[in-house]
């Protein structure tokens, strides 16, 4: 059996299209039906049900599956082992991630990630909202969450700290809280539906606290952006607004209480056998760094002003 027949048939499982998996993999629909086809004749059974809308695996299609990612995957480590620009990953890869994270600090790297990997093509949505990797037929898919999903393999990118901040014009003309009981007396800007606000507490008390919001805005950059002009307190990741800690345009808010988050910045993908989203998220764990870039310096700042 070919392993390129192979590789389609995963392909095809993994986009329920004979067509999207054909422009993957530089193929026509027509050609890679044909290859199909052969391969079903070789093997006395039917691997797909085809409709006009998706192609779906069938009973002997199921059972087949693994063993043919299995080759694949042994062909994959063969060409590594004989050097990693033998085992350059081809086709599409589908990538979701959040839309203000994605443009600061995915979108700038790209030109080097294509450039390594020039016979790889990206196809990335950004949006805010939680993609669903298998009916999106996405490869890997960027969040930062709680993990609850064990159903995929993943991979933690980096910690999802935060700050609370305000501009030093806010600070001079409203005053800094002196307790999270405080920020009920100012005006506190959140991003989307992220009012509970949660501190530790000088005896490492946990205080969670929910803010009436003066602004709500369903994007980090656009509430970072409000709270520079100061326009009010904001709970701020630090990758969204570490530029403007360190320029000075924003200041900790309230640094002697600092927030709690439970969140990490995660890379899932449905299969730990395909080459491209292991290529993909090694390249931003080593473009991130063992402590994101981002955060690098930050905790000077913050340690000052307690």
């Amino acid at each position: 059996m070919d392993v390129d027949d192979l590789r389609l048939l995963v392909r095809i499982a993994q986009l329920r299209s004979i067509s999207a998996a054909a422009r993957d993999l530089g193929l026509t629909p027509a050609g890679a039906s044909a290859r199909l086809a052969a391969l079903e004749r070789k093997l006395s059974a039917r691997l797909l049900h085809r409709t006009t809308r998706q192609a779906t695996l069938t009973e002997d299609g199921l059972a087949f599956l693994p063993h043919a990612e299995q080759v694949v995957h042994a062909a994959e480590s063969a060409l590594a082992a004989l050097g990693r620009e033998q085992a350059s990953p081809r086709g599409t890869l589908r990538v979701a991630a959040p839309a203000s994270f994605a443009r600061m600090h995915i979108v700038p790297g790209l030109p080097q990630f294509c450039r390594r990997y020039s016979e790889l093509a990206l196809d990335m949505r950004i949006s805010d909202s939680i993609v669903d990797l298998v009916e999106g037929a996405f490869d890997v898919a960027v969040r930062y969450t709680e993990l609850s999903d064990s159903s995929f393999v993943a991979r933690r990118l980096a910690p999802d700290n935060r700050v609370l901040v305000a501009s030093p014009d806010y600070i001079e003309q409203r005053g800094r809280p002196n307790t999270p009981d405080d920020l009920a007396k100012h005006s506190c800007l959140v991003v989307g539906t992220l009012d509970l606000w949660t501190f530790r507490g000088k005896d490492g008390e946990v205080i969670e606290r929910h803010v009436s919001p003066s602004l709500r805005i369903n994007d980090g950059s656009a509430v970072r952006d409000a709270a520079s002009a100061g326009l009010g307190i904001a709970l701020m990741a630090t990758w969204c607004a570490s530029d403007e800690i360190r320029s000075g345009a924003l200041v900790p808010a309230l640094p002697e209480y600092p927030l709690v988050s439970t969140q990490t910045l995660w890379a899932l993908y449905p299969s730990s056998r395909e080459l491209a989203p292991r290529v993909f998220i090694d390249w931003l764990l080593d473009r991130f760094g063992h402590q994101p870039y981002w955060d690098q310096g930050l905790e000077n700042i913050l340690d000052s002003n307690r």
